[in-house]
């Protein structure tokens, strides 16, 4: 490949990556602030496990629809369903391990304070670091372990209005202290597992499955784990399926999108850097919540922005060399030799089509954000 091919194809990879990331980081804010507004403001009463089984629900539709228009030649709808059932295994393990993780949460707030949690929380960056290099076997230079660092510490103190908040900090009544730590870790371990797990799967699969085949497979692992959440609460405060109303059938789409949006992220970046979009979010669903709803925003705050912003720079743009395993799946007998890394125009076709869902997503939002209440949002 030819010095003028190889810079193109870098300049194509770089902008195809920042492109889906920065959707990801406005949809994961939008997602945030349009929640606050319909909890806090409007005190919608709705189910969060419903919300998203409807979320998995449309993930579902929409990612077989796209398969329907990339059928290998002979197959028809309902026969690559049917295969992508009896392969999703793997999907399942993911799906199971996020509600494992959902579980996990809940008994840690049993125990502990929301202060203690969302400080345990923050470790997130490091397990997810960690097990890229020891499953992916990716070396970071320093600089990079710095950033995240520097990163983990910006968020711990952009969150301080939460943990350090003396109501926050009570601990919970009849609460086991050590049992909420416990879950806590167990979770932030399983958060960063999950993340690389997703990572490895999708780009060293043997099956070779899209991002499409995949997110169907996630999807559809997912449903049961939330009928058992949703039968285990009765339907929340307002009764099954009750409470709903275009607010939470928009942020259920918003969250089908946001699904989508993970993966391609990680399939066009990676796990770290789709950690660096939704910290990202934080800040930005923060700067949002502050203009539109009268949320906080104090000089330590800003500050800690600041702190993150230059983390996720100097993480994003540090020129130090990188090892790793390759990242994408061995080549099947008898197939010639080609780029791994070397983006198809199908794959260019599901990011277009899935940014124009996400952008339109985001322009339907706009709307409701500049009517917003600037009353103060319960967090």
């Amino acid at each position: 490949m030819s010095t003028t091919k190889l810079l193109s194809y870098f300049q194509c990879m770089s902008s195809t990556r920042l492109m889906v990331l920065a959707v990801l980081c406005l949809q994961n804010s939008l997602f945030t602030v349009l929640r606050r507004y319909s909890q806090g403001v409007l005190r919608e009463v709705y189910s969060k496990h419903e919300l998203l089984l409807v979320a998995e629900v449309i993930k579902i539709a929409y990612s077989a629809w796209m398969i329907s228009g990339n059928l290998p030649e002979g197959t028809s709808l309902p026969d690559r369903l049917r295969y992508l059932v009896e392969t999703s295994r793997k999907m399942f393990v993911l799906a199971l391990i996020y509600g494992t993780m959902n579980i996990l949460s809940f008994v840690s707030l049993r125990n502990i304070s929301a202060g203690m949690f969302t400080i345990f929380a923050q470790c997130k960056i490091l397990t997810t670091a960690t097990f890229s290099s020891i499953v992916l076997e990716r070396k970071y230079s320093w600089t990079k372990w710095r950033a995240l660092i520097a990163l983990m510490l910006g968020v711990l103190l952009f969150s301080e209005p939460i943990w350090g908040d003396p109501e926050k900090r009570k601990m919970v009544s009849d609460g086991n202290v050590f049992i909420g730590t416990a879950a806590v870790l167990i979770e932030v371990t399983l958060s960063g597992f999950a993340s690389i797990y997703f990572e490895k799967v999708i780009k060293t699969d043997p099956l070779q499955l899209n991002i499409w085949e995949r997110n169907f497979q996630l999807a559809l692992g997912s449903f049961p784990v939330y009928l058992a959440f949703i039968a285990a609460e009765g339907g929340g405060q307002a009764g099954l399926f009750g409470g709903w109303s275009w607010m939470a059938f928009m942020l259920a789409c918003l969250g089908a999108a946001g699904g989508l949006l993970v993966a391609l992220s990680i399939k066009y970046g990676d796990s770290i850097l789709k950690t660096l979009a939704t910290t990202g979010a934080i800040i930005l669903s923060s700067l949002l919540d502050h203009f539109f709803l009268g949320g906080p925003l104090t000089p330590s705050m800003m500050i800690a922005g600041a702190q993150v912003i230059i983390a996720i720079i100097n993480y994003t743009f540090d020129a130090s060399p990188s090892q790793g395993a390759p990242d994408s799946p061995p080549e099947r007998p008898g197939t010639p030799s080609k780029n791994v890394n070397r983006i198809s125009s199908r794959d260019d076709d599901e990011i277009q089509q899935l940014l124009d869902v996400e952008l339109s997503l985001s322009g339907s939002s706009q709307g409701l954000q500049d009517s917003g209440s600037r009353s103060s949002v319960s967090r």
